[in-house]
């Protein structure tokens, strides 16, 4: 057996040699160095190897600040780089080539290395997470690119670089240039025409949501897995499983991020767990280097590239995946405990052309303030009655943004997520539709800190309502195509749920001032136009709507049986009107500053861990 730290480890007593058998059988299969596997997959804390390399003699370098000979960088492969955790850095005086090693105790790698380089090599220690941010600052701008604009070059037409085309804009401006024509011309009449036409759309749309989601809470899913099934299944049957974690700045949120990894129901060897770090984000890395426990994850830093968004560093995650699925997660995601298990036996179960499955969101920290009151009655409503009835229409389903499982071979089939779309969640959603593949619903739940601070929440809204404002103009740039790729049916749902969204929020304010100048000045103009018959028929169908929209907010509470936030659906215009700030400030940022991700603070929350915890396993079982 080639010797390393791992194997003087247990010669000093410091480990196990049924771990280092553990260790090894996880990194054959992952082809990863033992030291990775061991630091990897929580069998080693950092601070405990850093100790053992000093006292055996090898205290750690900076590599980040050493000198380097890019000569020999550039003739390894960052893959490479990556599984071994190595780097070349210069030839001493003597013609030794130098090379940083997080295990300089590997005569397997060391052997290696002098017949790739055909010279003496001499190992010196360093940091794992040094030598991960140096290998992909010097050896990842070919995957970052690819990561960037892949999509854009093998479907151009499924890529958002691009915001309006010519044909957008001329139909855009076309349209405005005739409803102020109109209401030049015939200005009273004209008036009272959009009025009626934007009232009683807005009517319908909340009926037809209405309509969905009574369909939602009939629709039991046929495919729901049960909890004897996911007992049934034998560890050793289990596929390895790909978890990408995007994190950017979420320092404080690290150690709840490995609380609750361990708590998933899955064997820790076939947990692929990426943490997705930028280049500039040194409080992250920090934050993961100064853990006093062990972490079943692997860092991976994404270069600089813009734009600096989610879907960029996902993209540039997959280029490291092992798993034959693949989820997301949010740094504050707490996910059922047998969610992994439960999308497996799922997948199993489904026709082939099932390639993604959506897991319900919702939030541990229900009843903090209004705001997560009405957080968590908005998700209830869509992720509980709205996407089950969205599945058994058969219409494009926009995915949300994490508990998505993917069969990963058709993720990369697909061009992974569009990095210049600000919703990739949704977006991929429809593509996954375009190439006749199906969302299904697998029930299980993730529960997620609901923001609880307005400004915090319209940053979050806005940038969510101009992905959806962005994957319209990208998907309708040719409607006759879209038509003939998912039917009619799929193009009413996609322009219904996705394209109409945020014009019912955006036009929502303006019905509600029209109402509210009629209602409280008697000016003569208002009476012209809103004449009895059109004041009764606006008047109807706002307060109708709303009054809907109330009533599918109440419904919301009974399928978790939330019934302490039934009352607080009687907020939902209040609600609505932050929706509405929220669509103005994306479609400013849509003209002005398109793929610019608007980053949402996490952590805020009062409640402590455990009692999130806590509510999260309450609620499930409820």
């Amino acid at each position: 057996m080639p010797v390393c730290a791992l194997n003087n480890m247990i010669n000093v007593g410091l480990f196990t040699t049924g771990k280092l058998e553990q260790i090894e059988e996880i990194a054959a299969e992952f082809e990863y160095i033992n030291i990775k596997t061991a630091l990897n997959f929580g069998f080693l804390t950092r601070k405990e190897y850093v100790a053992f390399l000093e006292r055996a003699g090898f205290p750690l370098i900076d590599v980040r600040n050493q000198e380097i000979d890019e000569a020999f960088v550039s003739q390894c492969d960052l893959l490479h780089l990556n599984s071994f955790l190595y780097l070349p850095l210069k030839e001493d005086n003597k013609g030794v080539l130098i090379v940083a090693a997080a295990d300089p105790l590997d005569e397997k790698l060391l052997g290696f290395l002098e017949i790739k380089f055909d010279k003496k090599v001499s190992l010196v220690a360093a940091s794992d997470l040094d030598i991960t941010w140096m290998i992909n600052k010097l050896r990842g701008e070919y995957y970052v690119k690819e990561a960037v604009f892949s999509l854009m070059r093998k479907d151009p037409m499924s890529s958002g670089i691009i915001t309006f085309t010519d044909a957008q804009l001329i139909a855009i401006f076309g349209f405005i240039g005739v409803f102020f024509l109109f209401l030049t011309l015939y200005f009273v009449n004209a008036f009272i025409f959009f009025n009626l036409f934007f009232s009683s759309f807005f009517l319908f749309a909340i009926v037809f949501k209405l309509y969905i989601a009574l369909k939602g809470s009939r629709y039991e899913l046929h495919q729901a897995v049960t909890k004897e099934e996911v007992r049934a299944v034998a560890n050793s049957t289990l596929p390895v499983y790909t978890i990408l974690l995007p994190v950017y700045k979420e320092d404080k949120l690290i150690r709840k991020l490995i609380w609750n990894l361990r708590s998933l129901d899955y064997p820790r060897g076939k947990l692929d767990v990426k943490l997705l770090i930028e280049e500039d984000d040194d409080k992250t890395l920090n934050a993961v280097r100064n853990l006093d426990f062990p972490a079943n994850f692997e860092t991976i830093v994404v270069p600089y590239h813009l734009p600096k968004t989610k879907p960029k560093a996902c993209n540039y995650g997959l280029f490291f995946c092992k798993g034959k699925y693949l989820t997301i997660y949010d740094a504050e995601d707490v996910p059922d405990s047998d969610q992994l298990k439960k999308v497996v036996c799922l997948f199993r179960k489904l026709p082939k052309d099932y390639i993604v499955l959506q897991g319900a969101l919702n939030y541990f920290n229900k009843n903090e303030n209004l705001l997560t009151r009405m957080f968590t009655l908005e998700y209830s409503y869509w992720f509980d009655y709205m996407l089950p009835g969205l599945q058994s229409l058969d219409v494009p389903i926009p995915l949300g943004g994490t508990s998505n499982h993917f069969k990963l071979d058709k993720l990369l089939e697909l061009g992974g997520w569009d990095p210049f779309n600000v919703t990739e969640d949704a977006d991929l959603g429809v593509r996954v539709f375009e190439k006749r593949y199906k969302v299904g619903v697998v029930n299980s739940t993730t529960f997620e800190e609901a923001n609880n601070e307005p400004f915090n929440w319209i940053r979050q809204r806005s940038r969510w309502i101009k992905g959806y404002m962005q994957t319209t103009l990208v998907h309708m740039r040719n409607p006759a195509r879209l038509v003939q790729k998912i039917g009619w049916k799929g193009f009413f749902g996609f322009n219904f749920f996705v394209g109409l969204t945020p014009i019912t929020f955006l036009i929502y304010p303006v019905l509600l001032s029209f109402f509210i100048i009629y209602l409280i000045f008697d000016l003569k103009v208002a009476r012209v136009l809103f004449p009895d018959w059109v004041l009764y028929i606006s008047i109807f169908n706002f307060v109708a709507g709303n009054t809907l929209m109330i009533y599918v907010n109440m419904l919301a509470v009974f399928k978790r049986r939330y019934y302490e936030l039934i009352l607080f659906a009687l907020f939902n215009p209040l609600y609505w009107l932050m929706h509405s700030i929220s669509a103005y400030k994306g479609l400013w940022q849509l003209v002005y500053n398109p793929f610019y991700w608007e980053k949402t603070n996490h952590g805020l929350t009062k409640m402590s861990h455990s009692a999130a915890a806590a509510s999260a396993v309450n609620a499930n079982g409820a």
